[in-house]
């Protein structure tokens, strides 16, 4: 009998209760089979500060949404006449 189908009779024999652990168990192994997600997964969080001084528009952009001054995303499309 092939993997996968030996595999289907498994989770088809399970009980109820077991198949949120059981579709945790296969999620797991499905996204270590990929090397960018593990990658992804695995890498150390960012902890760079986030100053004006590494992202000149930062202080502004934040400025500006505690003054309710920003654009809308949609009024900067229909100016430049994007969709």
């Amino acid at each position: 009998m092939p993997a996968r189908e030996a595999l289907h009779r498994l989770v088809d024999s399970l009980p109820e209760r077991d198949l949120p652990t059981a579709a945790r168990v296969l999620e797991a192994l499905s996204s270590t089979a990929d090397p960018v997600l593990r990658s992804l997964e695995s890498a150390p969080l960012d902890d760079e500060p986030d100053d004006d001084d590494l992202d000149g528009g930062l202080t502004e952009a934040r400025r500006e949404a505690l003054e309710g001054t920003l654009v809308a995303h949609e009024e900067v499309k229909r100016e430049f006449g994007l969709r």
